[in-house]
């Protein structure tokens, strides 16, 4: 599913969203938003059903943005492609449709957006509340990284950094691409003066990485795997990663996370900070 509404980054996540379509054979259905015009005290709904030009306009929204999707096939069988309108706030629609999609991918920042935000509210909401994994596209300038990048994932030992891994080496498969798998064995900076048997750490989170892939490499035997490992704060560490990747994922929340919690500090950073597209996979 793929959220569109004709800004530039819309049309970056399209171009995404056609390749991963594609290669996974999955049908996609592209969602336009129409909002309700509400004032705010008391609040009271202006419309109630979508205006002519609104029609006109969300359908014209999805007809360029189907062309798009189009254009950034290869060769090779399609995707079916579907288009929706829907009326009802932006988050609250996506997360809703979320329920029936596999993934849902949107534009770091959307019409809306003030430049210099590096994530809009809607790709913040989603990845927040959506019921799937959410890809958040973000370029360089409107350009994607190249196909033989790396996929870089963050793994923790959490429940969430499971599912990502699973996620992680499927699209590692169907890229052809390396995956480079990064695990952090503190998530604070070294305090001065403590008394820390680094290289003991340092060997049993290399055991214990090793150990979180072996079945994995087992089920993925074409992925080429580069096991990292470093000592603290994974933000830091897994945005450093990004810079050469092609695509990070991570889990929604990880090991300092707590169960009410709907994303952890580590992964809203990394999604704030990075600027190549990031999936963000909560446990189901």
């Amino acid at each position: 599913m793929v959220g569109v509404d004709g800004s530039p980054e819309s049309q970056v996540a399209l171009r995404w969203a056609a390749t991963e379509a594609q290669t996974s054979g999955r049908p996609v259905t592209l969602i336009n938003v129409v909002t309700p015009i509400a004032i705010s005290w008391p609040t009271i709904m202006l419309q109630e059903q979508i205006s002519a030009y609104e029609k006109q306009n969300a359908e014209e929204v999805l007809g360029h943005a189907r062309q798009t999707l189009l254009d950034g096939l290869g060769p090779g069988p399609q995707p079916a492609v579907h288009s929706e309108v829907l009326m009802a706030g932006i988050v609250e629609a996506l997360v809703e449709a979320s329920k029936d999609a596999h993934m849902v991918v949107v534009g770091a920042r959307g019409r809306g957006a003030v430049r210099r935000v590096l994530l809009g509210s809607v790709s913040a909401g989603l990845i927040h509340h959506a019921h799937c994994p959410v890809a958040v596209i973000h370029s360089r300038d409107g350009r994607l990284p190249t196909a033989d990048a790396p996929v870089v994932v963050g793994i923790d030992g959490s429940p969430a950094s499971e599912a990502a891994t699973a996620l992680a080496f499927d699209e590692a498969s169907r890229r052809g691409a390396e995956l480079v798998a990064v695990h952090v064995w503190s998530d604070m900076a070294p305090i001065p003066g403590a008394a820390t048997d680094r290289h003991q750490c340092e060997q049993r989170a290399e055991e214990t990485l090793a150990e979180r892939l072996a079945g994995w490499q087992e089920r993925y035997p074409d992925v080429r795997t580069r096991r990292v490992v470093e000592s603290d704060r994974p933000a830091r560490w897994l945005v450093e990663h990004s810079a050469d990747a092609q695509l990070v994922v991570l889990g929604s929340h990880g090991r300092g996370g707590f169960a009410g919690m709907l994303l952890g500090s580590v992964s809203a950073a990394v999604a704030q900070s990075v600027d190549v597209p990031v999936i963000v996979v909560r446990q189901q």
